[in-house]
């Protein structure tokens, strides 16, 4: 029985990717488990490098993707194949000692909690990834109605009748943690170690932040259209008013900035209501959440 499911992203990370294999498995050398190590288009030799790993180790499968369909999908294609009784989804960074592992599955059985994220005394993001993240937990607090000093690290462990959840959704764009608020709040923390970047830089930037503030909005939360129908519905009142004060001439016509300030109301609503249907029309027309082309591992 396979304990522990190690899910690793792989995007870019020859030169760290080796060492973490090793550091877990000397980390885990008690305790039964399995790494699975998606590949998710990158364009270094990490595919060989993969390739040779799941040739030399019993526990590890390889999966490499057809193109980059971005951390998300990848780590959804993992937990698609995971047999462990926890999915541990660490990066490839090196940045999360393996050894911390241990802390978050402890405190998870301890506990008997869904999930338990990590969280950090003292990060060594670079500044703009620190401030990202900052601005996407006040955005899920918001939105998900996450607890408001919960920080959602993308070191966590999950039990696997959570997982078996999180795999139901068939969306192209899945946001592991938005998927976990809808499932349960069952949920701890646990302070981990936060080391610098082992090498290169980080792949977070301005696009993958916008790109995730829309996949929260308008994938996980209905809080958009509802402050839209809000705003829709004052301006009605105001323009009701404005035109009965005008109707006794207490006001002037306030035409022009208020019909400027309409249009703007309407345009803004049928950008937000088509960014709805937009992400329904790709559910519906069977945009993939992620295509195979190789899984390379042992076969007993």
């Amino acid at each position: 029985m396979i304990e522990l499911s190690i899910i690793i992203p792989l995007y870019n990370g020859s030169k760290t990717i080796e060492n973490l294999i090793e550091a877990v498995e000397i980390a885990l050398s008690e305790v039964s488990f399995e790494i699975i190590l998606v590949n998710d288009g990158s364009q270094d030799n990490s595919l060989e490098i993969g390739k040779k790993l799941a040739a030399n180790k019993k526990f590890l499968k390889f999966i490499n993707l057809r193109k980059n369909f971005g951390e998300f999908n990848a780590v959804m294609c993992g937990l698609n194949f995971m047999k462990g009784n926890y999915a541990v989804l660490i990066d490839d960074d090196l940045q999360n000692p393996p050894s911390e592992i241990l802390k978050l599955y402890s405190k998870a059985k301890e506990g008997n909690y869904d999930v338990v994220y990590s969280y950090y005394s003292s990060k060594k993001h670079h500044w703009f990834r620190n401030f990202g993240s900052k601005l996407v937990n006040t955005f899920t607090t918001f939105l998900l109605k996450k607890p408001k000093d919960l920080y959602l690290s993308s070191f966590k462990i999950i039990n696997k009748e959570m997982v078996e959840e999180i795999v139901k959704f068939k969306g192209p764009n899945p946001y592991i943690d938005g998927l976990i608020f809808q499932i349960t709040n069952n949920v701890s923390t646990t302070e981990v170690i936060h080391l610098e970047r082992a090498d290169g830089k980080s792949n977070y930037s301005i696009r993958k932040l916008i790109s995730l503030f829309l996949t929260i909005m308008f994938g996980y939360s209905l809080v958009p259209l509802r402050l839209t129908f809000l705003v829709g519905f004052i301006s009605i009142i105001f323009s009701l008013l404005s035109m009965l004060l005008y109707s006794f001439k207490i006001v002037p016509e306030w035409d022009s900035p208020l019909a400027i300030f309409m249009r703007g109301c309407i345009l803004c609503s049928i950008a937000l209501v088509g960014e709805y249907i937009g992400n329904a029309f790709l559910q519906h027309n069977g945009k993939p959440q992620f295509i195979i082309k190789s899984i390379d591992q042992q076969i007993d």
